[in-house]
């Protein structure tokens, strides 16, 4: 079982044998991502890395397209890969998409879990102006990126990239996630896109029960203030850490500061 899903999730582990930290990254990229700070913890940690199913080099061949049409498909991956590598007070580092993966798996097992670090999280990314809730997009830009997806390959990752990367990120950390969006197989990609920017997880937030660390850029495109504040007020035990940087990746654009939120996380 173990070998299992080391093969259908690519999944790499360096470090020490306990406690472990579980990186998980973003829509349209892999584990890669962590490249820059990952590494600064497996003199202390059991450092976990893998790619969602459809991405980086998962296992494409066991794709479900009901499963994963919805983020609880995902978190269920991740679930199955804990059990199957008996992961135990598991530090999980979600990026974007996957803190809200790793929010819905700790509440399906939250004995397998003792922290939740959520990098640029949001439970929404659509507005409501029923609620007040500001998610930051409306339909029509969703709706318009999905057909992009459809028709323009290169198109939809050229307006994507900057704007998660921000307008002080090098060009070359830019063009590496334009890659990586090129470089996903389409079909998963769009319906991953939908499953992250048109669900609706507001109502799994109050189910958390692991202490959460909520790391907010202070100036994020894709996941705006508001998102961390409507969080961290609707988290129980939650922590909101701001950064005062721009763009949505900081793992990559400002490594040390996300190494050091990590580290204060863990030690607190």
């Amino acid at each position: 079982m173990p070998q299992d899903a080391i093969r259908r999730h690519h999944i790499t582990q360096r470090g020490q044998d306990h406690p472990p930290m579980v990186f998980a990254h973003g829509f349209g990229c892999d584990q890669q991502m962590w490249r820059f700070v990952a590494p600064a913890f497996e003199a202390t940690h059991r450092v976990v890395l893998f790619d969602h199913i459809g991405c980086g080099k998962s296992d494409l061949s066991t794709y479900d397209a009901e499963r994963h049409s919805r983020l609880e498909g995902y978190a269920q991956d991740v679930v199955t890969l804990l059990d199957a590598l008996d992961l135990r007070d598991v530090v999980f580092v979600g990026h974007s998409v996957s803190a809200m993966i790793g929010v819905l798996a700790s509440i399906a097992r939250p004995e397998r879990f003792a922290q939740l670090v959520l990098v640029g999280p949001s439970p929404r990314y659509l507005n409501d102006p029923a609620t007040g809730y500001v998610g930051g997009f409306e339909r029509s830009d969703i709706d318009g990126l999905v057909d992009m997806m459809d028709s323009n390959l290169l198109g939809w990752a050229d307006f994507l990239a900057p704007a998660v990367m921000g307008p002080d990120s090098p060009p070359v950390l830019t063009d590496e996630l334009k890659s990586s969006f090129c470089a996903a197989d389409p079909y998963i990609n769009r319906r991953f896109a939908m499953a992250t920017f048109l669900g609706d997880n507001r109502a799994d937030l109050p189910r958390v029960t692991v202490p959460s660390l909520i790391l907010q850029c202070a100036h994020d495109a894709i996941a705006p203030c508001a998102v961390g504040d409507y969080m961290h007020a609707h988290m129980p035990g939650s922590r909101l850490q701001v950064l005062d940087v721009s763009g949505h990746c900081p793992h990559l654009t400002h490594p040390q500061l996300t190494i050091d939120a990590l580290r204060a996380a863990v030690a607190g």
